[in-house]
């Protein structure tokens, strides 16, 4: 098995085939224990449906690869196993650990293709725990088919996404992390606490519509604004200021499947013109600092070159952007993405209908999202759309611009480099006692006591993680702004 650490892709300045996309699958289950799938079935019925899709089962000819993220599970290599049960009889394989893009699975594939590297390749996930939720809710044992053979290929991150001082405090889960940027975007905004409470509650009502409208939503009837602001029993708070409804919802049984081709193989079998959909240029930055050590908690030098990459393709070729489906892990990473791309109606920034509503599977949204986006495209003659992505704690990201119009050679650019040369993270401090400014912060309840977590600016020039059990100075954070106030320090406790 080798085992590769994702670097820097050099741009290639030639075409020598063009990928298309040419078939997209996406499989949804509901129900009780017994009709559902784990998530290694639910890849296959993924695959298969995307071959389907192609209108021409001769594709599986011409798979060289499959690329998968990694998921809840514990398979070594379902792509082999998906493989073979499909009759694809050379096939490299790849699992990509939690910390990689997903749009760099799909960059992958397009960058062989342009080079000839490889004809075709496919792009798959899946996730079962809705199925495990419903052994625990039925009292049945769920059970994981056992596949103990490594892939050809294990893709891992090279560093760690987070602290020991942010592990310690915040825990494993993502939802502390992305409240602390809720707030600092939140004061950098400038609108109150019960302002950005009532934004969202809005923006997340209205995508809870897209998502009870979309065939592969997982819920069926949107919520009102007043069940996502409000705390109740199916709305508990998770981080100060996000309840369960704000948050990604990955107890579903969802899979999704693309398959990427050269033209001239789409050619060659004959491939409906209507079936095609082409990425235009792709960017990523997989810079990766802590959050609590980023210069900015809201803006990334990586994320704004990426972001303006694609900016700049469109106003050079007079691309019209039809449709956008941002990351929506948590209401904050729609409005960073919303700013970077310069999205006045950030209303209009889902067809999904986002994460907690359309379902948000274990690393493989982007999959769906992407599946999403090209189904649009399909029946919209000239049209574009923009998919973005996120790995870690908006750790990293990426931008990928789709069109049924193959105006331009496909591009693809990694800025992490770069943001490697002018982004740098900011020392910790080892102040024991001192004053510092608040740039962010959350409350998050441990066994219902609940602590308030603060990132600093202190005044020796670097961050510290504070926090406190005070349960006015909680209260009060509920209440009214913190972000920006001086505060003093003794023993990493407010004092």
């Amino acid at each position: 098995m080798l085992v590769t650490i994702i670097g820097v892709t050099p741009p290639y300045k030639f075409m020598k085939n063009r990928p298309v996309v040419i078939g997209i699958g996406c499989i949804q289950q509901k129900g009780n224990f017994d009709d559902l799938d784990e998530a290694l079935i639910l890849m296959d019925k993924a695959f298969k449906k995307a071959v389907d899709d192609t209108t021409n089962k001769k594709i599986i000819d011409y798979i060289d690869e499959i690329q998968i993220p990694k998921g809840y599970w514990k398979y070594r290599d379902p792509a082999r196993w998906i493989a073979n049960k499909n009759g694809i009889k050379s096939i490299e394989t790849s699992v990509s650990k939690i910390g990689i893009l997903q749009q760099s699975l799909i960059n992958s594939v397009c960058n062989k293709i342009n080079v000839g590297e490889i004809s075709a390749g496919v792009i798959l996930g899946g996730e079962s725990r809705y199925k495990m939720l419903k052994a625990s809710i039925e009292n049945k044992k769920y059970k994981e088919s056992e596949l103990t053979i490594n892939p050809d290929r294990y893709i891992k991150a090279p560093s760690d996404l987070n602290l020991d001082i942010e592990k310690k405090e915040l825990g494993e889960m993502a939802v502390g992390y992305y409240a602390i940027l809720e707030s600092a975007f939140r004061a950098k905004t400038k609108k109150t606490l019960s302002e950005q409470s009532e934004f969202i509650a809005n923006l997340y009502s209205h995508f809870s519509k897209i998502a009870s409208n979309n065939e592969f939503g997982w819920i069926d009837e949107p919520l009102q604004k007043e069940e996502i602001k409000k705390e109740s029993d199916k709305n508990i708070l998770q981080a100060f200021p996000y309840y369960k409804n704000h948050c990604t919802s990955w107890n579903v049984n969802q899979s999704c499947a693309l398959i990427i081709c050269s033209e001239s193989i789409a050619d060659k079998l004959n491939i409906p013109i209507n079936k095609r959909v082409y990425p235009l240029s792709s960017t990523e930055n997989n810079h990766m600092i802590p959050a609590l050590q980023r210069q900015n908690l809201t803006r990334y030098i990586g994320m704004e070159k990426a972001a303006n990459f694609i900016i700049d393709i469109c106003k050079k070729n007079n691309i019209d952007v039809d449709f956008y489906d941002f990351y929506s892990c948590f209401p904050v990473a729609v409005q960073m993405f919303a700013e970077s791309l310069n999205v006045k109606n950030i209303f209009n920034v889902s067809i999904t209908g986002g994460m907690p509503f359309c379902g948000g599977p274990l690393n493989s949204f982007v999959l769906h999202s992407t599946a999403k986006i090209i189904s649009e495209i399909r029946k919209k003659k000239e049209s574009a759309g923009i998919v973005t992505g996120v790995s870690g704690m908006m750790t990293k990201q990426s931008y990928a611009l789709w069109s049924n119009n193959s105006c331009i050679d496909f591009t693809h650019k990694d800025f992490t480099d770069e943001a490697q040369l002018n982004d740098k993270p900011i020392d910790i401090s080892d102040l024991k006692h001192g004053e510092g400014k608040i740039i962010g912060y959350t409350i998050i309840k441990n066994k219902n006591t609940p602590k308030a977590i603060m990132f600093l600016n202190t005044n020796d020039k670097k961050r510290k993680l504070i926090t406190s059990n005070d349960i006015n100075v909680i209260h009060s954070m509920e209440r009214e702004e913190w972000v920006g106030k001086i505060i003093k320090f003794k023993k990493n406790q407010l004092v």
